[in-house]
């Protein structure tokens, strides 16, 4: 039977990735049914909002989503396209894999850790008051009172929600992650030290969590400045990193500094209900209809799919030729080769066709 799939395809450079990546999708001999549905900047100017509720709508229906890179169109309403999805949908676990391939340039060819970041709390809540608005001068007033702290009047205001609620059911699935894809241990990241009753909550419901849930696994924590330092001097002990909103995105970003770049980081986020699949990085405009941009973040977001509907057996072929063509050298773009004028990088489609390939000679028993 075939998985039935919302394949969101992006604008700029979005569409021409989303085709290579059905394309090796396909190519692994897993069925689809693929409903596409179209978002972001050019859909504004079309229907007047970015995110149409056909396009919720039609993840809700299938529970499962890949996703083309998109722009948030500029003046819009909408901080993030993306963020709406987490929302919206109640993805509350963004999962990015950051994981070293040999052939691509880095300094860190050991890493293969996990980042585990909660979606919907923390800095990024959205709960911010404004310079010169009466609430902010109300919440100056309020924390003086109370607090005995008299803030400048010169500032504006974000608040940090932290909840047992939010912070169980993130770690959960990290530890989750961990056991079903046979990781080794689980590190929770905070800066409780400064922070005792946001990070310090998150820290402590971690270990609560940790101890009664899963003592089978591992679990340590880590300062998020210490944790930083560690993954650049030695990211091989790591594995599983589980934290907050905002030091997830810090995190994960270096992250993908470790493996070589945006280019081949994934992405996914998961919820109870949803999952949504996607690349790190934007949709550079300024590349669209050149078939010049590098499928493989989204290629390895399509790896992610396929384990996460269990069709590991194909996750791992897939994932064996994608970096069997990185090992290789020779068919990729111009961001893979030893210089970005390399005359020998090849387009986004000739990407897919050399990943197609290489699945092809695996499976006919080739080297």
């Amino acid at each position: 039977m075939a998985h039935r799939v919302t394949f969101i395809p992006g604008d700029g450079t979005g569409p021409e990735i989303s085709e290579a990546v059905r394309r090796v999708l396909e190519g692994t001999g897993i069925q689809f049914e693929w409903d596409w549905q179209s978002a972001g900047a050019d859909v504004y100017e079309e229907e007047g909002t970015p995110l149409p509720d056909r396009v919720l709508d039609s993840v809700r229906e299938r529970g499962l989503a890949i996703k083309g890179p998109v722009t948030t169109p500029v003046g819009s309403g909408f901080r993030s396209i993306n963020v709406a999805l987490r929302k919206e949908l109640d993805l509350y676990a963004c999962l990015r894999p950051c994981k070293s391939y040999e052939g691509v340039r880095t300094r860190f060819p050991e890493t293969d850790i996990v980042v585990v970041r909660e979606n919907h709390e923390d800095l990024y809540a959205g709960v911010e008051y404004e310079l010169g608005d009466q609430s902010t001068a109300d919440l100056r007033a309020f924390i003086e009172e109370s607090e005995g702290t008299a803030l400048r009047e010169d500032i504006g205001v974000s608040i940090k929600p932290i909840s047992v609620y939010g912070t169980k059911r993130i770690v959960r699935e990290a530890f989750e992650y961990a056991k079903a894809y046979g990781r080794s241990k689980v590190t929770v990241v905070h800066k409780a030290n400064i922070m005792k009753f946001t990070d310090g909550l998150f820290l402590a419901t971690a270990r609560e969590v940790a101890e009664q849930e899963y003592p089978d696994v591992e679990f340590e924590d880590r300062i998020v400045d210490n944790l930083c330092n560690q993954l650049v001097s030695r990211p091989e002990e790591y594995d599983v990193i589980v934290l907050p909103n905002l030091y997830g995105d810090i995190v994960s970003d270096l992250g993908a500094g470790l493996i070589g770049g945006l280019g081949v980081a994934p992405g996914a986020n998961i919820g109870d209900d949803y999952a949504v699949f996607e690349a790190v990085h934007g949709s550079a405009p300024k590349y669209k209809g050149q078939n010049k941009v590098n499928p493989m973040a989204l290629m390895l977001s399509g790896v992610m799919l396929l384990r996460h509907i269990d069709e590991r057996e194909a996750a791992d072929r897939l994932e064996q030729a994608i970096a069997d063509v990185i090992r290789e050298g020779e068919s990729v773009t111009y961001d893979m080769k030893p210089t970005r004028d390399d005359p020998t990088a090849v387009g986004t489609s000739d990407v897919a066709d050399a990943v197609i390939a290489r699945m092809n000679g695996a499976a006919a028993g080739h080297p």
